[in-house]
């Protein structure tokens, strides 16, 4: 019997593509999307990606979307009670396993694993010392595309937020920035892909700084708008 599990979705692409490995295992059922979501601007913590997309994510990957409710501001305390209050549920739905898509960073590793195994469910990281570069390279050839929403401006210039993030793009960024933006430089959204049953169709919106960072809002697009940017 396959082990259920439950993904931490970010809207972006390595939790993308940890769903879409996940799948591909006899070991795994993957059962849910589980994605905080900040209440007051209803948008994904962190990314700033709008809930109606979140939602139509998780509709075209055929999966119910756990929404964690997050207050703003965020106090480390008050996100680990609605963490916890999300592996409860996991656990009373049988769900023995939380899937991250981090790929290098030990602390933060570490960090998921001693709040996972107190909450009772065993963290796993199915991308783990992936070779950042290689793990672009099969997103693309595996046909998922993505967009950039967030942009650290203390480690990359901002006009790289609201760009489509391909192998034209990857090669314009600075020096020391990591393919897969690990360590924070960038955050995306994705639209399409093998995790996906059908696209999911976006458009550009305004782009705004906020404390150091760059955000280019992505909105759904209305039928007959036009083609997918990219």
């Amino acid at each position: 019997m396959k082990k259920r599990v439950v993904i931490s979705w970010s809207s972006g692409k390595d939790s993308a593509w940890t769903l879409h490995k996940l799948r591909q295992s006899d070991e795994y059922q993957v059962t849910a999307l589980l994605t905080t979501v900040t209440r007051v601007f209803d948008r994904v913590a962190i990314h700033g990606v709008r809930q109606d997309l979140l939602v139509a994510q998780a509709d075209s990957a055929r999966l119910p979307l756990w929404v964690v409710p997050l207050p703003w501001p965020c106090s480390n305390e008050q996100y680990e009670v609605a963490m916890g209050n999300a592996c409860t549920r996991a656990l009373k739905e049988g769900v023995e396993i939380i899937a991250f898509g981090d790929l290098f960073l030990e602390d933060v590793r570490r960090y998921r694993e001693e709040k996972m195994r107190q909450a009772g469910l065993a963290p796993i990281f199915p991308l783990w010392k992936y070779d950042t570069k290689a793990l672009v390279q099969d997103m693309w050839q595996a046909g998922v595309r993505t967009c950039i929403v967030c942009v650290d401006t203390k480690q990359m210039p901002p006009y790289f937020a609201g760009r489509d993030l391909d192998p034209q793009l990857v090669a314009e960024f600075p020096p020391g920035v990591d393919p897969c933006g690990e360590n924070g430089e960038f955050h995306t959204f994705v639209y399409a892909g093998p995790m996906f049953s059908k696209s999911i169709p976006i458009k550009l919106g305004n782009s705004e700084s906020r404390e150091g960072f760059e955000y280019t809002d992505v909105l759904l697009r209305e039928h007959g708008e036009g083609p997918l940017p990219g």
